[in-house]
């Protein structure tokens, strides 16, 4: 085979060139870029829903994401994955809103972009516009100090990033001469919403990473919940290439036995499942510490606040991280008139019986409102919802384990949409490469409504 043809085929029930096994967002990146390159690619997904972690459930009209951490419009594989042109999305008001000192500031605000027809446009407006000046993060020579270093962290390259002396992010950060007050007051929650890693323990590669993310780009979300992404990518697949509900019981690279369909024959296995679930697979596979992350749902009589921003704690007086008021974000996540505050406990969160209670009586304290006639939809725990990237952290983890095999997801690379994304485009670059398939070209454009 060589080139794309226009309209890939569909597997048959028991053979196709490529199986993978996994429905998230890396594997079904993976069967993009194989099927635009004319391969027969076959998912198999053991849950009832694509998306693994990206999952979004539907309680009494509200949709309610499993996860809690924002996208960036500077995602390049938001642009670079095909099958992504009709993902519409919801943005942030510019910057945060950060509670420090028992008040709430707006910090790391940019200019507006609500004329902005593409994720890539606001990218791309956002690199080059000024910022305000950053109240709750010190003192004017601090706030400076921060925009300053921004400013250096959107410019940077990513291989000059990448070739830093690597150490935790706390250790880098305060080698780099910020103010205690600017990190704790600033850039340590905005990390933990970004990373799920409260006390900075993360490769200062990667920190740096996604600090420049933020730093050149917009925090978002997909309109309709997290599920959005994956949900989009599966259906603009060829018909019956991901098949879900499906238990594997066996498989090596040219074979794969599942109870549902038998054994499906292939030319190459793609393991696109967790890290743990990838390791049972295949013994010997490396699995990484995990962060857990519990996202809480409630709903109010009133929006505590306006303004779609993400609030992050600084004083860490509780044990919320961050949290946000999703329905002035994205309305369609809420029925009409309805009130959705999302919010996200990381590490181990206090005992099932007191963890509503605690989690309302921080929210209180956060928004300045009270909240004891708020009510609780829905609590999601995932104790291993974000793998670990303490240093040394390859970024680049071999996704070509021998010909025929291969392995994605975001334990491969980095521990965001963005590094599940990368991981899927490399495994499925070198699948082709061993089939002697040339890639296929394509750029995806996000929709972007502010």
């Amino acid at each position: 085979m060589n080139g794309a043809p226009n309209a890939p085929s569909a597997p048959s029930a028991h053979h196709a060139d490529v199986v993978i096994i996994g429905a998230g967002i890396a594997g079904l990146s993976t069967a993009h870029h194989l099927t635009s390159a004319g391969v027969t690619v076959a998912v198999l997904e053991a849950a009832p829903y694509v998306g693994g972690r990206m999952a979004t459930d539907e309680v009494d009209g509200f949709r309610l994401d499993r996860g809690g951490r924002p996208l960036i419009t500077s995602y390049p594989e938001l642009l670079r994955t095909p099958g992504l042109e009709g993902a519409a999305v919801r943005m942030f008001a510019p910057g945060v809103l950060v509670h420090s000192d028992g008040r709430n500031y707006r910090t790391g605000a940019v200019g507006s972009t609500r004329s902005a027809r593409s994720a890539l446009t606001v990218a791309r407006a956002l690199a080059s516009a000024p910022r305000p000046p950053l109240g709750g993060a010190g003192g004017a020579l601090d706030q400076a100090r921060l925009s300053a270093a921004l400013g250096r962290l959107a410019a940077t390259p990513t291989d000059r990033l990448l070739a830093r002396p690597e150490r935790t992010a706390r250790e880098a950060l305060a080698a780099r001469g910020l103010p205690a007050r600017t990190v704790s007051g600033f850039v340590r929650p905005l990390l933990s919403a970004l990373l799920c890693d409260p006390e900075l323990t993360t490769s200062s590669r990667c920190a740096d990473l996604a600090l420049r993310a933020f730093a050149r780009g917009r925090l978002f979300v997909t309109a309709g919940g997290a599920a959005t992404l994956p949900e989009l990518l599966a259906r603009t697949l060829p018909p019956g290439t991901v098949r879900t509900g499906v238990c594997v019981t066996d498989a090596s690279i040219n074979n794969v036995t599942t109870k549902e369909h038998g054994e499906i024959g292939c030319r190459s296995l793609v393991l696109a499942t967790g890290a743990r679930a990838a390791a049972e697979l295949l013994p010997g596979l490396r699995v990484p510490d995990f962060h857990a992350v519990t996202v809480l749902h409630h709903t109010a009589p009133t929006p505590p606040l306006t303004d779609p921003l993400l609030l992050l704690d600084a004083d860490r007086g509780g044990p919320v991280a961050h949290t946000a008021v999703m329905s002035a974000v994205d309305p369609s996540r809420a029925p009409r008139d309805r009130v959705l505050i999302s919010s996200a406990v990381l590490g181990t969160p206090p005992p099932a019986a007191e963890l509503d209670r605690t989690v309302r009586a921080h929210l209180a304290r956060l928004y300045g409102t009270p909240t004891d006639d708020w009510e609780l939809l829905a609590v999601h725990h995932d104790p291993e919802a974000v793998p670990a990237m303490s240093p040394p952290h390859d970024l680049r983890r071999a996704v070509r384990l021998l010909s025929g095999l291969y392995v994605c997801g975001d334990h491969r690379d980095t521990n965001t949409v963005q590094g599940a994304l990368f991981s899927g485009r490399r495994a499925a670059h070198a699948v082709l490469r061993d089939l002697g398939v040339r890639p296929a070209r394509e750029q995806a454009s996000l929709s972007a409504v502010a």
